[in-house]
C-alpha cells in the first residue's frame, strides 16, 4: 500500500532520457522514466519498487499517472517552444483492462494542445503478453488515435518473432544487454544486426538503448541502426533540465561524429 500512498502524496516524478537520430544529430524524443522521491530513502529508480507491484492493481493506477504526467509535460515544453515526442512504458496488465483505450482517449482529451502522435507507448516484450489478439486490438485502437507503439527489450523474450509477426508495433527497441557487449561479443552484435534486418523487412523503425560510448554509436550506425539513447547521449534527467540540455546538443564530445 506504500505505493498507493506515494501516488496520493504525489511522490512520483518522471525523468526523461533523450533519443537522437545519429544521421543528423536531431533529438527525436525522450523516454519517460518513473522515479520515486521517497521521503526517507531519496530518489529511487524503478527497479527498487516496481517489481514488488507488477501483479498489483496499483500498477494500473501508476501507469495512468505516468501517461497523464507525460502529456502534461509535453504541454509545458510546447509552451516553451520545445516540441518533443515522449514514450511511456506500460505494464502488460493494462491490456487486460477493459477501459484502457477509453482512459487513453480521456487523457488525450485533457491535453488537446499535444497531438496524440507525439505519444508513444512501450510495452516490455518480456512482460508475458498472453493474449496477442487482445494486444493487437489495443495497438490498432492506439493507431486509430494517432498514438505510436513500441516493443521494448526486443530480442530478450522467447516470443520475439511471434510478436513481430502478429503485433503491428511501429518500433522495435533493441535491449541494452545486447548493446552493452556488442563491441566485444560477436554474438550480441549479430543479434543486433538480425533485429535491424527484421525491422527493415517488416517496415518497422528500430532504436537501440544503452548506448554508453561513441564507439557503440558508430558500430550501431554501421549496422543500420541510427536511432539511439543512452548515457553517451544523456542520462535520464528532470523535466526542467531537458530544454537546457536540448539547446546544447550535440556537445563537444560528439564534434565531427559521422554515421558513415
Amino acid at each position: 500500500d506504500s505505493l498507493r500512498v506515494a501516488l496520493a502524496r504525489r511522490e512520483f516524478v518522471l525523468y526523461y532520457q533523450p533519443k537522437v537520430d545519429l544521421r543528423d544529430m536531431r533529438v527525436v524524443g525522450a523516454e519517460a522514466l518513473i522515479r520515486w522521491q521517497h521521503p526517507e530513502r531519496g530518489v529511487l529508480a524503478p527497479g527498487a519498487f516496481l517489481p514488488d507491484i507488477e501483479s498489483d492493481e496499483v500498477m494500473i493506477d501508476v501507469g495512468y499517472w505516468v501517461i497523464g504526467e507525460a502529456l502534461a509535460q509535453m504541454d509545458r515544453w510546447r509552451a516553451q517552444g520545445l516540441d518533443l515526442a515522449v514514450s511511456v512504458n506500460i505494464a502488460a496488465q493494462h491490456f487486460l483492462e477493459p477501459n484502457f483505450t477509453a482512459r487513453l482517449c480521456q487523457l488525450l482529451a485533457e491535453h488537446p494542445a499535444t497531438p496524440p502522435g507525439r505519444l508513444d507507448i512501450e510495452v516490455l516484450e518480456t512482460s508475458g503478453i498472453d493474449d496477442i489478439d487482445r494486444v493487437e486490438q489495443i495497438i490498432a485502437a492506439c493507431h486509430a488515435m494517432g498514438i505510436g507503439f513500441s516493443l521494448d527489450d526486443f530480442g530478450t523474450g522467447y516470443s520475439s518473432l511471434t510478436y513481430l509477426r502478429r503485433l503491428s508495433a511501429d518500433t522495435l527497441k533493441i535491449d541494452q544487454t545486447f548493446v552493452a557487449k556488442m563491441l566485444v561479443d560477436a554474438g550480441d552484435k549479430a543479434i543486433i544486426s538480425g533485429v535491424v534486418g527484421l525491422a527493415a523487412a517488416f517496415e518497422r523503425k528500430v532504436i537501440a538503448e544503452g548506448v554508453e560510448s561513441i564507439e557503440h554509436a558508430r558500430s550501431l550506425c554501421s549496422l543500420g541502426c541510427f536511432l539511439v539513447q543512452g548515457y553517451a547521449i544523456a542520462r535520464p534527467m528532470p523535466a526542467e533540465a531537458l530544454p537546457r540540455w536540448h539547446a546544447s546538443w550535440p556537445d563537444g564530445a560528439w564534434a565531427g561524429f559521422s554515421p558513415a
